[in-house]
């Protein structure tokens, strides 16, 4: 009988985590559903989903975040979800706050596969998906030091995909437009207009769209995609990525359920916004 896999998700009591999480459930992953400030979230999604169980800790404190990786150090799959907006003016906001929201959104990601990893080295196995944003590419105004933070996400994922990959371990990163959740949910409706009229199918993502995606790379069937970027974005954007077997593009396309043509030059265009070149 073939070991039940166990995957961290970190802030997956709500939104994109919470789609996360109950994909990975469809999946049969028993799930460990970190929570700070969402416990009640976290506690009735395991009642609902079985073979769950969550886990408090505040990713702000580099303590809480040691003893998280601890709890959950035999796990085959980390996904680095939990992240916390910063919208201001980049010379309006406090050293303590960027301070508290670098910790969240990078440092945690960072520290949690720090401490991870071993055991998925010694096993020779293991996935570490990475959420991070458009803005860790583009960038985005008021957003300094989110944008910075998620763009060290994608270089972090850049590097220890290359270091650990010759141990059998994937790293990818999903880099998510603008996404229908709690974090846009001050939008205004002209906004939420404005934005919509940059995104081929005239409409927010939402986060099944991207839990999905996640899925994906987390499963066997993309068991040699690893230093994948992929933007779920308000634009066509090109992301480079290692395989070019026919089989993984086949697997590619039909997981993600786009509309693809495979070029002669290895070309994967796909009509909803997203193109990847291979």
């Amino acid at each position: 009988m073939q070991k039940q896999k166990k995957v961290l998700v970190t802030g997956g009591a709500r939104g994109i985590g919470e789609s996360i999480c109950r994909a990975l459930s469809r999946e049969g992953f028993y799930l460990y559903i970190h929570c700070n400030q969402s416990a009640e979230a976290a506690k009735s999604l395991c009642d609902e989903l079985g073979d769950a169980e969550y886990i408090s800790a505040d990713l702000a404190d580099p303590i809480s975040v040691a003893v998280l990786a601890e709890k959950c150090k035999d796990v085959d799959v980390l996904v680095n979800n939990a992240g916390v907006a910063l919208v201001f003016p980049f010379d309006a906001i406090s050293i303590d706050a960027a301070r508290k929201m670098y910790e969240i959104n990078l440092f945690a990601p960072i520290n949690l596969s720090r401490k991870i990893l071993p055991n998925m080295i010694s096993r020779k196995s293991g996935v570490i998906i990475n959420i991070s944003s458009i803005f860790g590419e583009v960038g985005g105004s008021c957003e300094v030091d989110y944008s910075t933070a998620k763009s060290g996400i994608i270089g972090f994922t850049k590097a220890l995909a290359k270091e650990v990959g010759p141990a059998g371990i994937r790293v990818n990163c999903v880099c998510p437009g603008i996404i229908d959740t709690d974090m846009n949910e001050d939008l205004t409706f002209e906004d939420i207009d404005s934005l919509c009229d940059e995104i081929p199918l005239g409409r927010l993502g939402n986060s099944d769209e991207v839990a999905e995606c996640v899925a994906f790379l987390a499963s066997d069937k993309a068991k040699y995609i690893t230093n994948l970027h992929e933007y779920l974005d308000i634009k066509n954007i090109f992301v480079v990525h290692q395989p070019r077997k026919e089989a993984d593009v086949q697997n590619w396309v039909a997981n993600t359920k786009h509309m693809c043509d495979v070029a002669k030059d290895g070309l994967l265009v796909a009509y909803d916004g997203l193109t990847v070149l291979l």
